[in-house]
Protein backbone atom coordinates (compact mmCIF):
# COMPACT_ATOMS: atom_id res chain seq x y z
CA UNK A 1 0.00 0.00 0.00
CA UNK A 2 1.41 3.25 -0.81
CA UNK A 3 2.33 5.71 2.12
CA UNK A 4 0.00 8.38 0.50
CA UNK A 5 -3.20 6.12 0.21
CA UNK A 6 -2.58 4.47 3.68
CA UNK A 7 -2.80 7.98 5.47
CA UNK A 8 -6.01 8.84 3.24
CA UNK A 9 -7.40 5.36 4.79
CA UNK A 10 -6.43 6.42 8.11
CA UNK A 11 -7.87 9.62 8.05
CA UNK A 12 -11.21 7.94 7.07
CA UNK A 13 -11.39 5.93 9.76
CA UNK A 14 -10.62 8.38 12.31
CA UNK A 15 -13.26 10.80 10.87
CA UNK A 16 -15.87 7.74 10.47
CA UNK A 17 -16.31 9.56 7.18
CA UNK A 18 -19.44 7.88 5.68
CA UNK A 19 -18.66 8.74 2.15
CA UNK A 20 -16.35 10.17 -0.48
CA UNK A 21 -18.50 11.58 -3.65
CA UNK A 22 -15.93 12.35 -6.70
CA UNK A 23 -18.76 12.35 -9.32
CA UNK A 24 -16.45 13.84 -11.72
CA UNK A 25 -12.84 13.64 -10.12
CA UNK A 26 -10.18 15.36 -12.41
CA UNK A 27 -7.65 12.41 -13.76
CA UNK A 28 -4.37 12.63 -11.70
CA UNK A 29 -6.14 14.61 -9.39
CA UNK A 30 -3.72 14.26 -6.04
CA UNK A 31 -6.81 14.01 -3.71
CA UNK A 32 -6.80 9.81 -3.43
CA UNK A 33 -3.12 9.44 -4.69
CA UNK A 34 -2.46 6.82 -7.32
CA UNK A 35 -5.26 4.13 -6.11
CA UNK A 36 -3.69 1.33 -7.62
CA UNK A 37 -5.25 -1.66 -7.01
CA UNK A 38 -1.66 -3.73 -7.04
CA UNK A 39 0.06 -1.48 -4.28
CA UNK A 40 -3.52 -2.55 -2.31
CA UNK A 41 -1.38 -6.49 -1.50
CA UNK A 42 -2.40 -6.99 2.25
CA UNK A 43 -6.06 -8.04 2.04
CA UNK A 44 -5.65 -8.00 6.03
CA UNK A 45 -5.30 -4.07 6.25
CA UNK A 46 -8.68 -3.48 4.55
CA UNK A 47 -10.78 -6.12 6.11
CA UNK A 48 -13.40 -5.45 8.43
CA UNK A 49 -12.19 -8.87 11.01
CA UNK A 50 -10.61 -11.86 11.33
CA UNK A 51 -14.12 -13.52 10.44
CA UNK A 52 -14.11 -11.93 6.50
CA UNK A 53 -10.91 -11.80 5.92
CA UNK A 54 -10.97 -14.95 3.17
CA UNK A 55 -8.62 -15.86 0.97
CA UNK A 56 -9.24 -16.07 -3.10
CA UNK A 57 -9.29 -20.12 -2.52
CA UNK A 58 -11.51 -20.19 0.58
CA UNK A 59 -13.55 -17.13 -0.50
CA UNK A 60 -14.32 -19.16 -3.82
CA UNK A 61 -15.74 -21.95 -1.78
CA UNK A 62 -17.76 -19.73 1.00
CA UNK A 63 -21.24 -20.87 2.18
CA UNK A 64 -23.50 -20.03 4.54
CA UNK A 65 -25.69 -22.55 5.57
CA UNK A 66 -29.25 -21.87 6.02
CA UNK A 67 -31.54 -23.73 8.56
CA UNK A 68 -34.88 -22.74 7.51
CA UNK A 69 -37.09 -24.29 4.80
CA UNK A 70 -35.93 -23.22 1.15
CA UNK A 71 -38.25 -20.67 -0.20
CA UNK A 72 -40.76 -21.37 -3.23
CA UNK A 73 -39.66 -20.00 -6.42
CA UNK A 74 -41.41 -16.55 -6.40
CA UNK A 75 -39.62 -14.96 -3.53
CA UNK A 76 -40.73 -12.41 -0.89
CA UNK A 77 -39.69 -10.06 1.46
CA UNK A 78 -41.16 -11.82 3.98
CA UNK A 79 -39.28 -14.79 3.13
CA UNK A 80 -36.13 -13.07 2.60
CA UNK A 81 -36.37 -11.66 6.06
CA UNK A 82 -36.67 -15.18 7.91
CA UNK A 83 -33.69 -16.51 5.91
CA UNK A 84 -31.43 -14.16 8.13
CA UNK A 85 -29.86 -10.85 6.97
CA UNK A 86 -30.06 -10.17 3.54
CA UNK A 87 -26.63 -8.52 3.00
CA UNK A 88 -22.93 -9.47 4.97
CA UNK A 89 -19.71 -9.06 3.97
CA UNK A 90 -20.03 -13.08 3.96
CA UNK A 91 -23.16 -13.13 1.86
CA UNK A 92 -21.37 -10.96 -1.06
CA UNK A 93 -17.88 -12.96 -0.85
CA UNK A 94 -20.44 -15.92 -1.42
CA UNK A 95 -21.92 -13.85 -4.73
CA UNK A 96 -18.65 -12.55 -5.79
CA UNK A 97 -16.79 -16.37 -5.76
CA UNK A 98 -19.90 -18.03 -7.12
CA UNK A 99 -22.45 -16.35 -9.06
CA UNK A 100 -21.03 -12.80 -10.19
CA UNK A 101 -21.13 -13.36 -13.98
CA UNK A 102 -17.05 -12.21 -15.24
CA UNK A 103 -17.54 -13.65 -18.11
CA UNK A 104 -20.42 -11.61 -18.88
CA UNK A 105 -18.75 -8.28 -17.96
CA UNK A 106 -15.59 -9.43 -19.93
CA UNK A 107 -16.95 -10.32 -23.13
CA UNK A 108 -19.41 -7.24 -23.40
CA UNK A 109 -16.62 -4.82 -22.21
CA UNK A 110 -14.14 -5.94 -24.53
CA UNK A 111 -16.09 -5.64 -27.35
CA UNK A 112 -14.22 -8.69 -28.39
CA UNK A 113 -16.91 -10.72 -30.60
CA UNK A 114 -13.88 -14.15 -30.45
CA UNK A 115 -16.53 -17.11 -30.64
CA UNK A 116 -15.73 -17.93 -27.00
CA UNK A 117 -17.09 -14.71 -26.06
CA UNK A 118 -19.99 -15.01 -28.08
CA UNK A 119 -20.95 -18.35 -26.94
CA UNK A 120 -19.63 -18.68 -22.96
CA UNK A 121 -19.40 -21.90 -21.47
CA UNK A 122 -17.80 -22.88 -18.21
CA UNK A 123 -16.21 -26.42 -17.36
CA UNK A 124 -17.80 -28.51 -14.80
CA UNK A 125 -15.01 -28.52 -12.58
CA UNK A 126 -14.42 -24.45 -12.65
CA UNK A 127 -17.66 -24.20 -12.58
CA UNK A 128 -18.07 -25.41 -8.93
CA UNK A 129 -15.27 -22.94 -7.98
CA UNK A 130 -16.66 -20.45 -9.33
CA UNK A 131 -14.21 -19.87 -11.75
CA UNK A 132 -13.81 -19.50 -15.48
CA UNK A 133 -12.73 -21.97 -18.30
CA UNK A 134 -9.14 -21.98 -19.22
CA UNK A 135 -9.50 -21.93 -22.84
CA UNK A 136 -11.21 -18.66 -22.19
CA UNK A 137 -9.32 -16.76 -20.48
CA UNK A 138 -6.60 -17.34 -22.71
CA UNK A 139 -9.02 -16.01 -25.47
CA UNK A 140 -9.24 -13.09 -23.37
CA UNK A 141 -5.43 -12.66 -23.36
CA UNK A 142 -4.86 -13.00 -26.74
CA UNK A 143 -8.07 -11.24 -27.79
CA UNK A 144 -8.05 -8.48 -30.42
CA UNK A 145 -9.63 -5.78 -28.49
CA UNK A 146 -7.51 -4.06 -25.53
CA UNK A 147 -10.41 -2.16 -24.73
CA UNK A 148 -11.09 -3.76 -21.18
CA UNK A 149 -7.58 -3.03 -19.89
CA UNK A 150 -8.15 0.56 -20.69
CA UNK A 151 -11.73 0.72 -18.85
CA UNK A 152 -12.24 2.43 -15.67
CA UNK A 153 -13.31 0.65 -12.29
CA UNK A 154 -14.24 2.54 -9.05
CA UNK A 155 -14.60 0.19 -5.86
CA UNK A 156 -15.74 0.79 -2.86
CA UNK A 157 -14.79 -0.94 0.27
CA UNK A 158 -15.72 -0.79 3.94
CA UNK A 159 -12.35 -1.60 5.84
CA UNK A 160 -14.68 -1.05 8.58
CA UNK A 161 -18.38 -0.53 9.28
CA UNK A 162 -19.35 2.63 8.64
CA UNK A 163 -16.41 3.73 6.97
CA UNK A 164 -16.37 3.46 2.67
CA UNK A 165 -13.23 4.40 1.00
CA UNK A 166 -14.12 5.31 -2.97
CA UNK A 167 -11.02 4.38 -5.37
CA UNK A 168 -11.29 5.31 -8.70
CA UNK A 169 -9.32 4.73 -11.94
CA UNK A 170 -9.02 0.34 -11.32
CA UNK A 171 -8.12 -1.10 -14.59
CA UNK A 172 -7.41 -4.79 -15.43
CA UNK A 173 -5.59 -6.19 -18.11
CA UNK A 174 -7.75 -9.83 -18.25
CA UNK A 175 -10.69 -11.28 -16.77
CA UNK A 176 -8.97 -13.29 -14.29
CA UNK A 177 -7.03 -10.46 -13.15
CA UNK A 178 -10.39 -8.56 -12.60
CA UNK A 179 -11.92 -11.17 -11.17
CA UNK A 180 -9.04 -11.63 -8.80
CA UNK A 181 -9.01 -8.08 -7.26
CA UNK A 182 -13.40 -7.85 -7.11
CA UNK A 183 -12.64 -11.65 -4.90
CA UNK A 184 -9.33 -9.97 -2.72
CA UNK A 185 -11.42 -6.49 -2.33
CA UNK A 186 -15.08 -7.27 -2.13
CA UNK A 187 -16.17 -4.27 -3.31
CA UNK A 188 -19.58 -3.01 -1.77
CA UNK A 189 -20.01 -1.17 -4.84
CA UNK A 190 -18.28 -1.37 -8.14
CA UNK A 191 -18.89 1.49 -10.52
CA UNK A 192 -17.80 1.66 -14.31
CA UNK A 193 -16.34 4.51 -16.20
CA UNK A 194 -14.76 5.27 -19.81
CA UNK A 195 -12.21 3.61 -21.59
CA UNK A 196 -9.37 6.18 -21.70
CA UNK A 197 -6.34 6.74 -24.05
CA UNK A 198 -4.55 4.65 -21.74
CA UNK A 199 -4.74 2.12 -18.67
CA UNK A 200 -6.47 4.36 -15.90
CA UNK A 201 -4.01 2.29 -13.36
CA UNK A 202 -1.18 4.48 -15.16
CA UNK A 203 -3.11 7.91 -15.14
CA UNK A 204 -0.44 9.02 -12.53
CA UNK A 205 2.66 8.49 -14.24
CA UNK A 206 1.24 9.09 -17.51
CA UNK A 207 0.66 12.68 -16.78
CA UNK A 208 3.87 12.99 -15.10
CA UNK A 209 5.51 12.01 -18.61
CA UNK A 210 4.55 15.67 -19.71
CA UNK A 211 4.29 14.22 -23.52
CA UNK A 212 1.07 15.60 -25.44
CA UNK A 213 0.78 12.26 -27.63
CA UNK A 214 0.46 10.60 -23.99
CA UNK A 215 -2.87 12.65 -22.33
CA UNK A 216 -4.79 10.56 -20.60
CA UNK A 217 -8.10 11.33 -21.60
CA UNK A 218 -11.59 9.40 -22.03
CA UNK A 219 -12.16 7.79 -25.39
CA UNK A 220 -15.51 5.56 -25.46
CA UNK A 221 -18.07 5.18 -22.79
CA UNK A 222 -21.43 4.03 -23.21
CA UNK A 223 -24.36 6.44 -23.82
CA UNK A 224 -25.99 5.59 -20.03
CA UNK A 225 -29.69 7.03 -18.47
CA UNK A 226 -30.20 7.12 -14.93
CA UNK A 227 -33.89 7.60 -13.58
CA UNK A 228 -34.67 7.14 -9.67
CA UNK A 229 -38.10 7.23 -8.19
CA UNK A 230 -36.75 9.94 -5.73
CA UNK A 231 -36.85 12.47 -8.74
CA UNK A 232 -40.79 11.24 -8.45
CA UNK A 233 -41.39 12.53 -4.92
CA UNK A 234 -43.43 15.36 -5.80
CA UNK A 235 -46.38 13.45 -7.58
CA UNK A 236 -45.75 9.73 -6.07
CA UNK A 237 -49.70 9.87 -4.50
CA UNK A 238 -49.31 6.26 -2.81
CA UNK A 239 -47.24 7.02 0.22
CA UNK A 240 -43.86 6.19 -1.00
CA UNK A 241 -40.65 8.94 -0.78
CA UNK A 242 -36.94 8.83 -0.71
CA UNK A 243 -35.88 5.47 -0.72
CA UNK A 244 -39.18 3.51 0.03
CA UNK A 245 -41.04 1.67 -3.10
CA UNK A 246 -43.97 -0.42 -3.94
CA UNK A 247 -45.85 -1.41 -6.69
CA UNK A 248 -47.83 1.96 -7.29
CA UNK A 249 -44.88 3.80 -7.62
CA UNK A 250 -42.61 1.69 -9.82
CA UNK A 251 -44.55 1.64 -12.94
CA UNK A 252 -43.31 5.23 -12.78
CA UNK A 253 -40.28 3.13 -14.15
CA UNK A 254 -41.84 1.36 -16.49
CA UNK A 255 -43.21 4.62 -18.15
CA UNK A 256 -40.08 5.96 -18.11
CA UNK A 257 -38.46 3.17 -19.59
CA UNK A 258 -41.50 3.07 -22.36
CA UNK A 259 -40.84 6.09 -23.61
CA UNK A 260 -36.66 6.42 -23.64
CA UNK A 261 -36.31 2.75 -25.10
CA UNK A 262 -38.41 4.09 -28.01
CA UNK A 263 -36.52 7.54 -28.20
CA UNK A 264 -33.73 5.81 -28.31
CA UNK A 265 -34.01 3.26 -31.24
CA UNK A 266 -36.46 4.74 -33.31
CA UNK A 267 -35.25 8.47 -33.72
CA UNK A 268 -31.60 7.84 -32.76
CA UNK A 269 -31.57 4.45 -34.25
CA UNK A 270 -29.46 2.35 -31.60
CA UNK A 271 -30.29 -1.06 -31.39
CA UNK A 272 -27.86 -2.59 -28.61
CA UNK A 273 -29.86 -0.90 -25.50
CA UNK A 274 -30.20 -3.12 -22.33
CA UNK A 275 -31.98 -1.67 -18.88
CA UNK A 276 -31.06 -2.34 -15.85
CA UNK A 277 -32.57 -2.61 -12.38
CA UNK A 278 -30.72 -0.56 -9.79
CA UNK A 279 -30.87 -2.51 -7.02
CA UNK A 280 -33.11 -0.30 -5.28
CA UNK A 281 -35.54 2.16 -6.15
CA UNK A 282 -34.27 3.10 -9.90
CA UNK A 283 -33.16 2.28 -13.33
CA UNK A 284 -30.02 2.30 -16.09
CA UNK A 285 -30.04 2.27 -19.50
CA UNK A 286 -26.92 1.29 -21.08
CA UNK A 287 -26.83 2.14 -25.17
CA UNK A 288 -23.31 0.31 -26.48
CA UNK A 289 -23.86 0.67 -30.36
CA UNK A 290 -20.18 2.06 -31.62
CA UNK A 291 -21.81 5.40 -32.65
CA UNK A 292 -23.05 5.71 -29.51
CA UNK A 293 -19.95 4.52 -27.54
CA UNK A 294 -17.99 7.13 -29.22
CA UNK A 295 -20.53 10.05 -28.60
CA UNK A 296 -18.18 13.38 -27.44
CA UNK A 297 -19.15 15.06 -24.23
CA UNK A 298 -21.17 17.85 -26.52
CA UNK A 299 -23.07 15.23 -28.37
CA UNK A 300 -24.30 13.16 -25.06
CA UNK A 301 -25.15 15.87 -23.98
CA UNK A 302 -27.89 16.47 -27.16
CA UNK A 303 -29.18 13.35 -26.98
CA UNK A 304 -30.00 13.48 -22.85
CA UNK A 305 -31.21 17.08 -23.74
CA UNK A 306 -33.50 15.84 -26.73
CA UNK A 307 -35.22 13.64 -23.56
CA UNK A 308 -35.17 16.65 -21.26
CA UNK A 309 -39.22 18.13 -20.63
CA UNK A 310 -39.26 20.80 -17.52
CA UNK A 311 -42.39 18.64 -16.19
CA UNK A 312 -42.29 21.59 -12.66
CA UNK A 313 -44.06 19.70 -9.58
CA UNK A 314 -46.94 19.29 -8.32
CA UNK A 315 -46.50 23.14 -6.07
CA UNK A 316 -44.38 24.63 -9.37
CA UNK A 317 -46.81 24.32 -12.40
CA UNK A 318 -45.64 24.01 -16.16
CA UNK A 319 -48.81 25.52 -17.84
CA UNK A 320 -46.94 25.14 -21.34
CA UNK A 321 -45.05 23.01 -23.74
CA UNK A 322 -43.91 23.44 -26.99
CA UNK A 323 -46.42 23.65 -29.59
CA UNK A 324 -46.74 22.42 -32.26
CA UNK A 325 -45.75 19.10 -30.20
CA UNK A 326 -42.23 17.23 -31.31
CA UNK A 327 -42.77 14.22 -32.61
CA UNK A 328 -41.46 12.69 -29.96
CA UNK A 329 -43.46 13.78 -27.52
CA UNK A 330 -46.46 13.09 -29.49
CA UNK A 331 -45.45 9.49 -29.50
CA UNK A 332 -44.79 9.47 -25.53
CA UNK A 333 -48.00 10.94 -25.59
CA UNK A 334 -49.43 8.13 -26.81
CA UNK A 335 -47.38 5.65 -24.96
CA UNK A 336 -47.96 7.32 -21.49
CA UNK A 337 -51.75 8.53 -21.86
CA UNK A 338 -52.85 4.78 -21.31
CA UNK A 339 -50.61 4.01 -18.45
CA UNK A 340 -51.69 7.23 -17.03
CA UNK A 341 -55.15 6.25 -16.88
CA UNK A 342 -54.84 2.77 -15.83
CA UNK A 343 -51.94 3.47 -13.47
CA UNK A 344 -52.53 7.17 -12.13
CA UNK A 345 -56.22 8.09 -11.83
CA UNK A 346 -57.96 4.89 -10.10
CA UNK A 347 -57.59 4.32 -6.14
CA UNK A 348 -55.46 1.02 -7.42
CA UNK A 349 -52.80 3.60 -8.92
CA UNK A 350 -52.39 7.49 -7.20
CA UNK A 351 -55.78 7.85 -6.91
CA UNK A 352 -55.98 11.10 -9.18
CA UNK A 353 -59.43 10.77 -9.41
CA UNK A 354 -60.17 8.73 -6.93
CA UNK A 355 -62.69 10.38 -5.08
CA UNK A 356 -63.98 14.03 -4.38
CA UNK A 357 -60.87 15.37 -2.81
CA UNK A 358 -58.23 13.87 -5.55
CA UNK A 359 -60.77 15.24 -8.17
CA UNK A 360 -60.94 19.05 -6.89
CA UNK A 361 -57.32 18.65 -6.55
CA UNK A 362 -57.23 17.83 -10.22
CA UNK A 363 -59.35 20.16 -11.62
CA UNK A 364 -58.22 22.95 -9.16
CA UNK A 365 -55.29 22.89 -11.25
CA UNK A 366 -56.89 23.64 -14.73
CA UNK A 367 -55.50 27.24 -16.63
CA UNK A 368 -58.39 29.65 -14.88
CA UNK A 369 -59.72 30.44 -17.82
CA UNK A 370 -61.03 26.96 -17.83
CA UNK A 371 -63.02 27.94 -14.25
CA UNK A 372 -66.43 27.08 -15.64
CA UNK A 373 -64.90 23.41 -16.97
CA UNK A 374 -63.94 23.05 -13.24
CA UNK A 375 -67.05 23.94 -11.74
CA UNK A 376 -69.23 22.21 -14.10
CA UNK A 377 -67.63 19.26 -13.71
CA UNK A 378 -67.53 19.15 -9.85
CA UNK A 379 -71.62 19.90 -10.03
CA UNK A 380 -71.85 16.76 -11.78
CA UNK A 381 -69.48 14.43 -10.57
CA UNK A 382 -70.48 15.47 -6.29
CA UNK A 383 -73.34 14.37 -7.57
CA UNK A 384 -74.88 11.52 -4.92
CA UNK A 385 -75.74 10.00 -8.74
CA UNK A 386 -72.52 10.43 -10.30
CA UNK A 387 -70.66 6.31 -11.04
CA UNK A 388 -68.36 7.11 -13.30
CA UNK A 389 -65.01 5.76 -13.33
CA UNK A 390 -61.66 7.58 -12.81
CA UNK A 391 -60.98 6.42 -16.74
CA UNK A 392 -64.41 7.62 -17.83
CA UNK A 393 -63.65 11.24 -15.85
CA UNK A 394 -60.72 11.51 -17.87
CA UNK A 395 -62.17 11.48 -20.74
CA UNK A 396 -65.01 13.79 -19.59
CA UNK A 397 -62.67 16.19 -18.79
CA UNK A 398 -60.91 16.30 -22.20
CA UNK A 399 -64.58 16.51 -23.98
CA UNK A 400 -65.39 19.19 -22.01
CA UNK A 401 -62.48 21.60 -22.60
CA UNK A 402 -62.58 20.49 -26.25
CA UNK A 403 -66.17 21.59 -25.98
CA UNK A 404 -65.27 24.94 -24.24
CA UNK A 405 -62.30 25.68 -26.83
CA UNK A 406 -64.73 25.34 -29.65
CA UNK A 407 -63.23 22.34 -31.18
CA UNK A 408 -65.54 19.59 -29.86
CA UNK A 409 -69.80 18.83 -30.08
CA UNK A 410 -71.91 18.74 -27.71
CA UNK A 411 -73.51 15.18 -26.82
CA UNK A 412 -76.92 14.75 -25.29
CA UNK A 413 -75.10 14.98 -21.57
CA UNK A 414 -73.41 17.65 -22.32
CA UNK A 415 -75.49 20.33 -22.86
CA UNK A 416 -74.36 22.02 -19.96
CA UNK A 417 -70.99 23.22 -21.56
CA UNK A 418 -71.27 25.49 -24.39
CA UNK A 419 -67.72 27.17 -26.16
CA UNK A 420 -65.87 30.16 -24.85
CA UNK A 421 -66.39 33.64 -26.46
CA UNK A 422 -63.84 35.42 -24.63
CA UNK A 423 -60.96 32.74 -24.73
CA UNK A 424 -57.13 34.84 -26.06
CA UNK A 425 -55.18 32.53 -27.98
CA UNK A 426 -52.92 32.04 -25.42
CA UNK A 427 -55.50 30.98 -22.96
CA UNK A 428 -56.46 28.71 -25.58
CA UNK A 429 -53.33 27.13 -26.02
CA UNK A 430 -52.76 26.31 -22.50
CA UNK A 431 -56.12 24.72 -22.27
CA UNK A 432 -55.54 22.69 -25.40
CA UNK A 433 -52.30 21.64 -23.69
CA UNK A 434 -53.26 20.80 -20.12
CA UNK A 435 -54.47 17.29 -20.32
CA UNK A 436 -51.08 16.48 -22.05
CA UNK A 437 -48.68 18.55 -19.52
CA UNK A 438 -51.08 16.78 -16.51
CA UNK A 439 -50.08 13.46 -18.11
CA UNK A 440 -46.76 13.96 -18.48
CA UNK A 441 -46.39 15.34 -15.04
CA UNK A 442 -46.94 12.42 -13.72
CA UNK A 443 -45.72 9.95 -16.01
CA UNK A 444 -42.83 11.55 -18.22
CA UNK A 445 -39.21 10.19 -17.39
CA UNK A 446 -37.07 12.56 -14.79
CA UNK A 447 -33.47 11.85 -15.76
CA UNK A 448 -30.38 12.31 -14.36
CA UNK A 449 -29.44 14.09 -17.03
CA UNK A 450 -25.78 14.82 -15.63
CA UNK A 451 -24.94 11.16 -15.52
CA UNK A 452 -25.99 11.15 -19.46
CA UNK A 453 -23.51 14.25 -20.23
CA UNK A 454 -20.05 13.20 -19.85
CA UNK A 455 -17.80 9.80 -20.53
CA UNK A 456 -16.01 10.46 -17.40
CA UNK A 457 -18.90 9.91 -15.52
CA UNK A 458 -19.56 6.39 -13.62
CA UNK A 459 -22.19 4.43 -12.91
CA UNK A 460 -22.82 1.44 -11.15
CA UNK A 461 -22.07 -1.72 -12.62
CA UNK A 462 -24.55 -4.13 -13.56
CA UNK A 463 -24.64 -7.65 -11.56
CA UNK A 464 -23.20 -5.91 -8.34
CA UNK A 465 -25.26 -5.64 -5.75
CA UNK A 466 -26.67 -2.71 -3.43
CA UNK A 467 -25.88 -3.07 0.40
CA UNK A 468 -28.97 -1.45 1.61
CA UNK A 469 -31.42 -4.18 -0.27
CA UNK A 470 -29.22 -6.81 -0.41
CA UNK A 471 -30.96 -7.11 -4.00
CA UNK A 472 -28.49 -7.92 -7.35
CA UNK A 473 -28.80 -5.41 -10.25
CA UNK A 474 -30.07 -7.64 -12.79
CA UNK A 475 -31.40 -6.84 -16.18
CA UNK A 476 -34.68 -6.08 -17.18
CA UNK A 477 -36.47 -7.92 -19.91
CA UNK A 478 -38.21 -4.81 -21.83
CA UNK A 479 -40.42 -7.63 -23.39
CA UNK A 480 -41.85 -8.13 -20.36
CA UNK A 481 -41.76 -5.15 -18.56
CA UNK A 482 -45.26 -5.21 -16.59
CA UNK A 483 -44.13 -8.52 -15.37
CA UNK A 484 -40.47 -7.14 -13.43
CA UNK A 485 -41.48 -6.58 -9.66
CA UNK A 486 -38.59 -5.31 -7.70
CA UNK A 487 -39.42 -6.69 -4.92
CA UNK A 488 -39.05 -10.23 -6.62
CA UNK A 489 -35.57 -9.74 -7.37
CA UNK A 490 -33.45 -12.43 -5.02
CA UNK A 491 -31.51 -11.03 -2.42
CA UNK A 492 -28.21 -12.93 -1.19
CA UNK A 493 -29.41 -14.73 1.65
CA UNK A 494 -31.72 -16.04 -0.75
CA UNK A 495 -29.76 -16.69 -3.43
CA UNK A 496 -27.49 -18.36 -1.03
CA UNK A 497 -30.28 -20.60 0.26
CA UNK A 498 -30.70 -21.51 -3.57
CA UNK A 499 -27.61 -23.07 -3.92
CA UNK A 500 -27.65 -25.03 -0.90
CA UNK A 501 -30.93 -26.50 -1.82
CA UNK A 502 -29.84 -27.09 -5.45
CA UNK A 503 -26.56 -29.00 -4.50
CA UNK A 504 -28.78 -31.30 -1.53
CA UNK A 505 -31.82 -32.08 -3.92
CA UNK A 506 -30.12 -32.70 -7.09
CA UNK A 507 -28.37 -36.01 -8.21
CA UNK A 508 -24.45 -35.54 -8.47
CA UNK A 509 -25.21 -36.00 -12.19
CA UNK A 510 -26.86 -32.87 -13.04
CA UNK A 511 -24.27 -30.45 -14.37
CA UNK A 512 -24.47 -26.90 -15.22
CA UNK A 513 -22.29 -24.51 -16.80
CA UNK A 514 -22.86 -21.53 -13.98
CA UNK A 515 -23.84 -21.44 -11.10
CA UNK A 516 -25.93 -19.16 -11.17
CA UNK A 517 -28.26 -21.25 -13.26
CA UNK A 518 -28.39 -23.09 -9.84
CA UNK A 519 -30.42 -19.80 -8.63
CA UNK A 520 -33.19 -17.59 -9.78
CA UNK A 521 -30.71 -15.75 -11.19
CA UNK A 522 -31.28 -17.71 -14.07
CA UNK A 523 -33.92 -16.01 -16.34
CA UNK A 524 -32.42 -12.76 -16.13
CA UNK A 525 -28.51 -13.37 -16.60
CA UNK A 526 -29.98 -15.78 -19.85
CA UNK A 527 -31.78 -12.85 -20.83
CA UNK A 528 -28.62 -10.60 -20.64
CA UNK A 529 -26.63 -13.37 -22.37
CA UNK A 530 -29.74 -14.42 -25.52
CA UNK A 531 -30.76 -11.36 -25.94
CA UNK A 532 -28.27 -8.71 -25.64
CA UNK A 533 -24.63 -9.91 -25.18
CA UNK A 534 -24.87 -12.07 -27.70
CA UNK A 535 -26.47 -10.06 -30.43
CA UNK A 536 -24.15 -6.78 -29.63
CA UNK A 537 -20.73 -9.37 -30.44
CA UNK A 538 -22.52 -10.86 -33.29
CA UNK A 539 -23.34 -7.38 -34.89
CA UNK A 540 -19.44 -7.01 -34.27
CA UNK A 541 -18.42 -9.85 -35.84
CA UNK A 542 -20.73 -8.87 -39.15
CA UNK A 543 -18.98 -5.84 -39.10
CA UNK A 544 -15.34 -6.75 -38.74
CA UNK A 545 -16.07 -9.46 -41.50
CA UNK A 546 -17.22 -7.16 -43.96
CA UNK A 547 -14.24 -4.63 -43.20
CA UNK A 548 -11.89 -7.34 -44.04
CA UNK A 549 -14.31 -8.09 -47.19
CA UNK A 550 -13.58 -4.62 -48.02
CA UNK A 551 -9.66 -4.35 -47.39
CA UNK A 552 -9.64 -7.73 -49.26
CA UNK A 553 -11.21 -6.30 -52.28
CA UNK A 554 -9.23 -3.01 -52.65
CA UNK A 555 -6.02 -5.17 -52.55
CA UNK A 556 -7.06 -7.54 -54.50
CA UNK A 557 -6.71 -10.31 -51.53
CA UNK A 558 -9.65 -12.67 -52.23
Amino acid sequence: MTEEFKNEEDSLSQTKQKKIKTESLNPGSEKYGDNNMNEFDSTDEIDADATTNLSTEAASRARIVSVTPPPPSSQSSKLSSNLGPVFSPELLAMYYSRLFPYNFMHSWLSYDPSPENIHPRSSSSSSEKGDDSPRRIRSAQEGRSNLFKRREFSFTIEPQPGDEIYIRYQSFSTQEEFRTAVLKRRPTKIDIGAIFSHPPKDHLSIQKNGSSSRTFVPEQRELVFDVDLTDYDGVRKCGCSGAAICGKCWKMMNMAIRVMDAGLREDFGFQNIVWFYSGRRGVHAWVSDEVARKLTDEGRSAVASYFEVNLGSEHNKVDTLPYPLHPTLARSHTILEPMFIADILPSTGHGLLANAQAWEGLLASLPDAATPVADTLLARWNNKNCSSSPAEKWNEIKRFLSIFCGKGSNSSSDKSMKKSKKLSNLDQLKIELWPIITVFTYTYPRLDINVSKMRNHLLKSPFCVHPKTGRVCVPINIDALEDFDPEKVPTLNILNNELDQFDKDRSKETSVDFEWQKTSLKESFEYFQNKYLTPVLKDLKRKEREEFEKSAAVVGDF
